[in-house]
């Protein structure tokens, strides 16, 4: 069964009243989603002790917590020093992670700035493999890290390399952002055969299993000839993809995918829409068999 929940607390959660991290499980269940991204994209600012809270109250109203890692990590910086530094920022949220009952840590590879594309990606496989000894290290196996698709042209972050850095050990799932790959193509995701290639892409590369658990960031994102500018809504008219294609591909597929909605601002009403549109395609599922 896929799940849907918001990147980061949406404008709505302070307009209704709450106004505390420790709410954003009653909030979810008000309103009917499953799972919420807990945002250090700006560094790890968490306590252990507030995390562990976290955790007991998400654990309460029976959602799903993942964390997204800080945004500045570069698994393939030239500077053996930066690469390093990704590693501790990785370690600190994994422990937060755990704390919080998190599994899912999402991580951004960084950029290939002087390198060619296949040199920085061997770096960032170099850095997620030291990373993922550190991780168990700590004893902190379960953590699963997630390599996510980046939306820019020159990252490091195509859909063919964050599959190679999830080849770097089976634990690590690929956090597919379909919103980056559609900018990054300049807007080549139109329809339900280009979302199949793409997830016939992961299921040849990591296995079917590993294709069905993927962790999905969805939402409308501007884009200029260099990829990604700016995050949208669902309102938006000009720009994509459209979630309703891979919404029967999910279903079809019986995916146990995580959606994470990082519309702006109306990430919540945007994964209520999406869950609307799974729901329904799996109450008429017969039609696309």
């Amino acid at each position: 069964m896929v799940t849907f929940g918001p990147a980061g607390s949406p404008d709505r959660f302070f307009s209704l009243g709450y106004k505390r991290s420790l709410q954003i499980p009653q909030f979810l269940e008000e309103i009917g989603l499953d799972l919420f991204e807990y945002q250090c994209g700006n560094g790890v600012n968490v306590g252990l002790d507030t995390a562990r809270k976290l955790g007991d109250a998400f654990r309460e109203k029976g959602k799903i917590l993942s964390i997204h890692a800080p945004y500045f990590i570069s698994l393939s910086s030239l500077e053996e020093e930066k690469r390093n530094n990704s590693i501790e920022y990785i370690l600190r949220t994994a422990r937060v992670a755990s704390a919080m009952g998190a599994e899912r840590v999402i991580v951004h590879s960084g950029s290939c700035a002087k390198l060619s594309r296949s040199e920085a990606l061997e770096l960032a496989c170099q850095t997620l493999r030291s990373a993922r000894k550190a991780l168990c290290r700590e004893h902190l196996e379960q953590i699963r890290l997630c390599p996510e698709t980046m939306g820019k042209i020159n990252q490091l972050g195509t859909l063919d390399e964050v599959l190679t850095l999830c080849g770097v050990d089976e634990s690590f799932l690929p956090t597919v952002d379909f919103g980056h790959l559609n900018a990054r193509t300049l807007g080549q995701i139109r329809g339900r055969e280009d979302y199949a290639k793409l997830l016939n892409q992961i299921r040849t590369v990591l296995g079917e299993e590993r294709e069905r658990q993927i962790h999905v960031h969805f939402s409308k994102i501007e884009y200029t000839t260099g990829g990604e500018k700016r995050h949208l809504t669902f309102s938006d008219q000009e720009f994509g993809p459209e979630f309703e294609p891979l919404a029967e591909l999910l279903v079809m597929r019986d995916s146990d995918a995580h959606v994470i909605c990082e519309s702006s601002g109306t990430q919540d009403l945007d994964a209520l829409f999406m869950k609307s549109c799974y729901q329904n395609c799996l109450n008429g599922r017969e039609q696309f068999q």
